[in-house]
């Protein structure tokens, strides 16, 4: 089983998303953005470390929100997911075709991969974060 962490980067109101890029696997699926866990890196360092190669932004994960595992046709495939704090960037599409800031509401506005799709619906029903 591969192991994946997602940043779910909060910055007020708020939340980050990605564009896989063309020619990936999935390309164009929206996504909270991260990465495969290298060596013995824990999955906060990995969302650091990931968030800055892609979209060159610093973070802060916070803590872990959803756990998905997901099985697809060539994979099978841990997602665990955190709350994650912006702290500094402008933020650059470095590794991914495109990303958004986005609300709450619009939420439903994007075609997410699979594995996303459960913390997309935890997210909309969660009065703790994006108000």
């Amino acid at each position: 089983m591969l192991v994946v962490a997602a940043a779910i980067i909060l910055d007020d109101d708020k939340v980050l998303i990605a564009q896989r890029e063309e020619g990936t696997n999935m390309e164009f699926k929206w996504e909270f953005p991260g990465g495969k866990l290298e060596g013995d890196e824990t999955p906060e360092q990995c969302l650091i470390r990931e968030i800055k190669e892609e979209l060159d932004m610093i973070i802060e994960p916070v803590e872990i929100y959803k756990a998905v595992r997901h099985q697809y046709k060539d994979k099978d495939i841990l997602l665990l997911a955190y709350i994650c704090r912006f702290l500094k960037g402008e933020g650059k599409p470095i590794e991914c075709n495109d990303f958004k800031w986005i609300h709450k509401e619009n939420l439903d506005h994007y075609d997410y991969t699979l594995a996303d799709i459960p913390i997309v619906e935890k997210l909309k029903s969660d009065d703790r974060y994006l108000n």
